[in-house]
């Protein structure tokens, strides 16, 4: 008896986001801003949220099923809500499909660069000069530069 392999059939086509998982993982990415709330309180964590997305591919009925608050719930609403996925070909029949996704929120690593500068003092002056440069450099916001200049 030789046995067939059976193919895998699907008896719908659900709905995905244009490029796959990459690309979806790049939009959340690209498009995230971070609440100044979660900010100032130093809010990391992943927002849970399920969706539905019509025959069309446009997002319906978008909730929270476990938020971390301080504004990350609402932008994560708001960036699912912007998203627009791919048609569903059915064969004619329109099909409504849950979604389930999560949106991470992480503050921006910092890395601090420390360097010291001793300056000679000549003959004429008695006072030593010693400078202090820090560079703080954030992976998603603005570079942050600290200059403090001691005399001695």
């Amino acid at each position: 008896m030789s046995r067939k392999k059976k193919k895998k059939r699907r008896f719908l086509d659900l709905p995905e986001y244009p490029g796959g998982k990459k690309a979806f993982k790049e939009y959340i990415k690209k498009n995230l801003r971070y609440p100044q709330e979660a900010l100032k309180n130093n809010i990391e964590g992943t927002v849970y949220l399920t969706f539905r997305v019509d025959q069309e591919g446009n997002v319906l009925n978008v909730n929270v099923t476990k938020g971390i608050g301080y504004g990350c719930d609402e932008e994560a609403i708001r960036l699912i809500s912007s998203m627009k996925y791919g048609e569903a070909n059915n064969r004619g029949i329109r099909v409504t499909s849950r979604i389930k996704a999560r949106v991470k929120f992480e503050l921006p690593k910092t890395k601090i660069h420390y360097e010291y500068k001793e300056k000679q003092a000549s003959e004429k002056k008695t006072k030593t000069t010693y400078n202090y440069t820090i560079n703080l450099f954030t992976t998603h916001f603005s570079v942050f530069c600290l200059f403090l200049k001691f005399l001695i």
